[in-house]
């Protein structure tokens, strides 16, 4: 079993930059790939960003492409979300999650790609 927990949520202004980390326990980060979504108040949960779990394939979404950066690191069992130039737009609460079992190209941004969760963060930004 897989637990996963988010850090690093807050409120911020227009501008501002955040760090998320989700904690990963119960298995061995490098054998798993993970991924970043969102949901805002109202919405669908939306993909964010996904890596492969070698880690040499990054993925991102339209809306966060230039602005968010994907890392892990293997020895922390640890995932970062880098937010840069955050905007109203990316207020919602941010979850982790991560697949056990591969996730193909054509299927990373899913949420059926993957089968663990975190309880998710919260990040506000103001303008």
């Amino acid at each position: 079993q897989v637990q996963l927990v988010e850090s690093g949520g807050g409120s911020v202004q227009a501008g501002d930059s955040l760090t998320l980390s989700c904690a990963v326990s119960g298995r061995t980060l490098r054998n798993l790939d993970m991924a970043w979504f969102r949901q805002a108040p109202g919405k669908e949960r939306e993909y964010v960003s996904a890596m492969r779990r070698s880690g040499g394939y990054k993925y991102y979404a339209d809306a966060v492409k230039g602005r968010f950066t994907i890392s892990r690191d293997n020895a922390k069992n640890t995932v970062t979300l880098q937010m840069n130039s955050l905007g109203p737009e990316d207020t919602a609460i941010y979850y982790c999650a991560s697949s056990s079992g591969g996730v193909i190209l054509s299927a990373v941004s899913s949420r059926n790609a993957y089968n663990y969760w975190g309880p998710g963060t919260q990040v506000t930004v103001s303008s």
